[in-house]
């Protein structure tokens, strides 16, 4: 594996003559646990969803491991929590799980989808649409989606939202487990309480990167908010 699990150069995106992200350099260990911060429309967004592949940069590169993040190996080592959940409007929970598991050739998922259904309360539903619920349980849906996979690298965009105690309660013991299973983790959030756990802080404010530092040195509130 290389020393860089992600690793973006001059990366940049732009919508017409309007710059949303960069140009962007940043490069992420393998095993570290950074957090992403930045106000409404800093661009973290679009910079998670290139670093997923699911955003084509208007110039720059990105890398997973040092493949392309379109290559079948990267997205292979990838798994991505959006803002946004979308399901399939005819599959149930269940059914989400065991398409997304099989589709990365998971061994054993049936036993860990039952493990982050219970963990997360989502036992009684599993036979449901997720298209029907309420915002909180489309999240934690999408939670277990995420982590019913193998990966390597997590990208989590703003994963707190419409979420109650036992739901981020829950998050917090995946993203743990996670990193102590040696994952990578980079979760934009504005939920500062998460900054505690993670060892790095970077700060995105009009699609550039304003700071890059230690969680524990850094004034993240005054980042997000000035």
């Amino acid at each position: 594996m290389s020393a860089d699990i992600l690793a973006a150069a001059g990366l940049a995106k732009s919508y017409g003559d309007a710059p949303a992200v960069g140009p962007v350099d940043l490069h992420v260990a393998a095993g570290e646990r950074v957090v992403l911060v930045g106000h409404n429309g800093s661009g973290k967004t679009t910079l998670l969803r290139m670093a997923a592949g699911l955003l084509e940069p208007s110039a720059g590169r990105v890398t997973v491991d040092g493949r392309d993040v379109g290559s079948v190996e990267a997205r292979a080592l990838t798994s991505y929590l959006a803002d946004q959940p979308v399901f399939y409007d005819d599959l149930s929970v269940w059914e989400h799980l065991e398409f997304i598991a099989r589709l990365h050739d998971t061994e054993a998922w049936d036993e860990d989808a039952a493990d982050l259904l219970d963990l997360l309360g989502l036992t009684e539903r599993a036979d449901d649409l997720p298209t029907t619920f309420s915002r909180g349980l489309r999240q934690k849906a999408a939670i277990a989606l995420a982590f019913v996979r193998p990966f390597e690298l997590l990208l989590v965009d703003e994963p707190f939202v419409g979420l109650d105690l036992e739901g981020r309660t829950a998050l917090l013991t995946l993203f743990d487990r996670a990193h102590a299973n040696g994952a990578t983790l980079v979760v934009a959030t504005h939920e500062l309480t998460t900054v505690a756990a993670s060892g790095r802080v970077v700060a995105l404010r009009d699609g550039v990167v304003v700071h890059d530092g230690p969680a524990g040195d850094t004034d993240v509130e005054a980042l997000v908010t000035r």
